[in-house]
């Protein structure tokens, strides 16, 4: 069953016993077109006690960011006393306004702004949306919505057979050269396609799914329509700086800095996570001139941390989102400079967060040994 946590900002796919009402519903199957028996592999006692009466419904373990821009934007403002049929956490509520106003949706008084209601436009995910309304400051919103509508299929792009996953592999690692982040491999990606003329021999070439790339090309279809509607010019800029300035301020509440141990840490609201082995990168790695150990490359990123000279890691990321599955990962993540965070979001940065306090040199007289 998936559940979004709100205070972590993270999903995970966890395994739950069905409900009452859930196991009745398919026992009803067993007896569609004639008469039919339901044998259960349980026993009573586990159903009685152990299965909970109905299932939970997705309202309340779902991120409600989406939901309360809709909301909003059809004039509904009290949302905690709003009639829901089955009615959220608080909590879930509270953070998912939190973030519209982080990303400058709503007012102080929780109102729409011009932002949010540009947004509201957009059926997307608010950070994405967000991204694409911040790119006709960057001029660069035909880039941007090749991203956002790439983001939308989800992770079914790439499927790596058992009998070539070699060759798999290393078709996705040609979209990543230059180390230049997952969102602009997927920028590549749809960028290559489009230049064959979207084919279907190109996508089995590259081990790339058609359906899943036929599908993000609908969306496109759809944003480009949208963005006439909110009055945003449809421009193309190939500067990847300004790309990923762009994926910033959709995304800037989504960051993370390297740490010693090789993992990250993310800078609001602490805690470890680390790149998917699906990223980039986490595959594209300069490895230290004669390494022979594979721990070498760590020992040498927390000699760079301490030092503050160039990394084997990327050391400051943003993410798409956050899943739980055997530890913490970021999932679609790209390289940024720090002091981007404070000039596109000083509003939820300053400049202590970003700065590196282990590069830090201490003042002479105040070590632990003076």
């Amino acid at each position: 069953m998936k559940s979004y946590n709100p205070r972590t900002g993270m999903e995970s796919l966890l395994v739950a016993p069905i409900s009452k009402a859930s196991a009745n519903q398919r026992a009803g199957r067993s007896g569609r077109t004639g008469p039919g028996k339901c044998y259960r592999l349980y026993t009573m006692f586990n159903y009685q006690t152990e299965l909970e009466d109905n299932t939970v419904p997705e309202i309340q373990r779902t991120n409600l960011a989406n939901v309360v821009l809709m909301l909003k934007s059809l004039g509904i403002h009290d949302l905690l006393h709003f009639d829901f049929m089955d009615p959220p956490p608080s909590e879930a509520l509270l953070k998912a306004l939190e973030l519209l106003f982080a990303l400058s949706a709503l007012n102080k008084v929780g109102e729409l702004t011009k932002v949010g209601r540009r947004m509201a436009e957009f059926p997307l995910d608010p950070m994405l949306s967000k991204m694409i309304v911040a790119s006709d400051k960057y001029k660069c919103s035909d880039e941007i919505i090749s991203i956002a509508s790439m983001l939308s299929i989800g992770n079914s792009i790439f499927y790596r057979p058992k009998d070539k996953q070699v060759h798999a592999d290393n078709a996705r690692l040609n979209f990543h050269t230059g180390n230049v982040g997952d969102h602009i491999a997927l920028l590549k990606v749809f960028n290559s396609w489009k230049e064959t003329n979207f084919s279907t021999q190109w996508c089995y070439e590259n081990y790339i799914q058609v359906r899943s790339m036929k599908r993000a090309r609908d969306i496109r279809d759809q944003l480009e329509g949208l963005l006439e509607r909110v009055e945003i010019e449809q421009v193309s800029n190939l500067d990847f700086e300004v790309i990923k300035k762009a994926i910033t301020s959709g995304f800037f509440p989504h960051s993370a800095r390297l740490q010693k141990s090789g993992a990250y840490r993310t800078v609001k609201h602490p805690q470890t996570v680390h790149i998917h082995p699906s990223s980039g990168l986490s595959q594209v790695r300069k490895h230290c001139p004669g390494s022979y150990f594979p721990y070498e490359n760590l020992v040498y990123d927390m000699l760079c941390i301490e030092y503050g000279i160039g990394l084997t890691s990327t050391r400051w990321v943003i993410y798409h989102e956050l899943v739980l599955t055997t530890k913490e990962y970021m999932r679609q993540v790209t390289e940024l400079k720090p002091e981007w965070l404070v000039e596109i979001a000083p509003h939820y940065y300053q400049l202590k967060d970003v700065e590196d306090s282990v590069t830090k040199k201490m003042p002479r007289g105040e070590g632990r040994a003076s």
